[in-house]
């Protein structure tokens, strides 16, 4: 059982106060926008073993003389003794790597609208443009892995994103609302063709709109957000969106998406091919360790329009809301995917401790109160924003007050 040090990504959308808040740090006055737990080779997180495993740990990464010689990124932990620290089912699954990467995102401004790839497309697109010579640090390189990257948020405070296709005809309808007449002949097509034909055809337009339609929608959307009527509070997101992100075409992509909003516990799976963009507010995400992300607007960065439409899914389907579902002590957030599985454990003061058992690596992160620790006559306490790596060979026993966050591996046989 491990502490970890863990990155924060001061990119520009995160909020100054949110993560500071909840780990009781003072902010620095700069965006802290996510704090990342895991072995993503980018930022992994890292810990310091000392003289505990003095042959072994000092023979990969000490000294010489058996002790430690400080901090060490987990990817070269794990690369260390894979058997031991990430088990052998999941080593015989997803090889010598941890499949999954921990984060809390604070969002004060809206993420760029992105979307990420199947495992197919992953490695199909990282094999061209390897084969091509794009460097894997290229503004304009598209696959940065051959992984794929679902991902599932669980909102910690009110928390707003968008998330998947409206139906073509409510889409038609909202555009409509705006009363901006250049949009008029979108919204006939979205009324007019088959479903995935009018969602491509519409999507693909406004990635490259005519001159002025970008003003034209932010000038209605922001008056449209201080009207009565049914699509208020979708128009108030859009108008924060145009705020943040002026002249943007990616905005009209957004109107394309649905508006949500969780309330903290609640949850949102986003598959591959679905487009999405988280808005505001604070909370944990679990994804796939893959840094795969094909943007559609919101961003100064490369936009790969080509790939980007293979990519999509042009599909409406209805926004599902996710709630735990209550295993004893655990709520587990259900997720398709065996790369990851996060759950959540609320004990009370004077609750018996619970255990967590061997066999799969494990990320442990504590957002309000304390949780104890115990593994192999040891004990640790960690209060909010604070976690622990768990190695496959050992157990662990949880006791305290608050909220824990466990996140492993979705492999049914040693997830529990």
């Amino acid at each position: 059982m491990d502490l970890l040090l863990n990155t924060v990504q001061p990119y520009d959308w995160g909020s100054t106060t949110a993560l500071p808040r909840l780990m009781g740090t003072e902010p620095t006055g700069e965006p802290q926008a996510e704090l990342w737990m895991g072995a993503h080779p980018s930022a992994p997180s890292r810990i310091d073993r000392g003289s505990a495993d003095a042959d072994a740990y000092a023979d990969a990464y000490g000294d010489g003389r058996g002790r430690g010689r400080g901090p060490v990124p987990l990817d070269q932990v794990i690369a260390g003794d894979p058997p031991a620290e990430l088990g052998a089912a999941t080593l015989r699954r997803f090889g010598p790597r941890l499949p999954f990467l921990l984060k809390l995102l604070a969002a004060d401004a809206p993420l760029s609208v992105q979307v990420h790839p199947d495992l197919a497309q992953a490695r199909a697109g990282f094999a061209r443009e390897e084969a091509l010579g794009v460097p894997l640090d290229a503004p304009h390189r598209t696959y940065r892995d051959d992984q794929h990257k679902p991902e599932m948020i669980v909102a910690l405070t009110a928390f707003q994103g968008l998330c998947g296709f409206r139906v073509p005809l409510a889409c038609a309808d909202l555009l409509d609302a705006l009363g901006v007449p250049a949009l008029r002949s979108y919204a006939d097509t979205l009324r007019g063709l088959p479903e995935a034909q009018a969602l491509a055809e519409v999507f693909t337009a406004f990635l490259s709109p005519p001159a002025g339609l970008v003003d034209d929608v932010t000038g209605a959307v922001v008056a449209a957000a201080d009207r009565a009527g049914p699509y208020r509070a979708d128009f108030a997101a859009y108008a924060g969106v145009a705020r943040a992100h002026p002249g943007d075409s990616g905005l009209l992509a957004a109107l394309m998406l649905r508006h949500v909003e969780l309330a903290p516990g609640e949850a949102l799976f986003l598959g591959a091919g679905i487009p999405h963009a988280y808005l505001s507010g604070l909370g944990v995400e679990i994804m796939a360790s893959s840094d795969n992300v094909l943007r559609c607007g919101l961003t100064s960065k490369h936009v790969d329009t080509a790939e980007l439409v293979k990519v999509v899914r042009f599909t409406a389907m209805p926004t599902r809301v996710l709630h735990p579902r209550a295993e004893g002590a655990e709520e587990t957030y259900p997720a398709p995917v065996d790369d990851f599985r996060l759950s959540r454990f609320r004990p009370r003061a004077g609750d018996p401790s619970f255990r967590l058992a061997a066999g799969a690596p494990q990320i442990l992160l504590c957002t309000e109160g304390e949780a104890r620790l115990s593994s192999a006559g040891t004990t640790v306490g960690i209060g909010p924003g604070e976690s622990v790596y768990v190695p496959a060979v050992a157990e662990v026993s949880v006791a305290g007050s608050g909220t824990l966050f466990r996140a492993t591996v979705g492999l049914d046989a040693v997830a529990r």
